[in-house]
């Protein structure tokens, strides 16, 4: 009788190889890298030297890439306008005294065309989500 567990990612059942001890991931793709992206997060926390070769190969692939960003925002526009939104809202957590909050704070959008935007939230909440809105005008 085979043994089966349930994956922590992906949560599906799975029979585990005899040979690893302890095994808690399936052998999905997705569910290896989740493993992965797990272990590395924790050594970079408790091993010194594991985060300062991560922090010195970072440094040669950006002497590598100069104007790799710079290059990568000029082709993503709608990025470069997400990243900027979402800095003035870090500004204003920085600077709470600056917000002011009112009841009548949001205005009617004036669109003709259909468009993208995102509504950021100004007073910090447990919940407070960046929520993407699309706005299809009637004609």
């Amino acid at each position: 009788m085979s043994l089966t567990i349930q994956c922590v990612h992906c949560g599906r059942p799975f029979e585990p190889n005899p040979r690893v001890k302890n095994q808690r991931y399936c052998r999905d793709k997705d569910c290896q890298r989740a493993r992965k992206r797990k272990w590395q997060k924790e050594k970079l926390l408790s091993d010194p030297d594991y985060q300062a070769n991560q922090r010195d190969c970072q440094k040669q692939w950006h002497q590598r890439h100069p104007g790799y960003y710079k290059q990568y925002r000029d082709h993503h526009p709608q990025c470069k306008e997400r990243n900027r939104l979402l800095q003035r809202y870090r500004n204003s957590r920085r600077r709470p005294h600056q917000v002011i909050a009112t009841m009548d704070a949001f205005k009617a959008a004036q669109t003709r065309h259909p468009a993208v935007f995102y509504l950021l939230p100004l007073i910090a909440t447990m919940d407070a989500l960046a929520q993407k809105v699309i706005i299809i005008p009637i004609r």
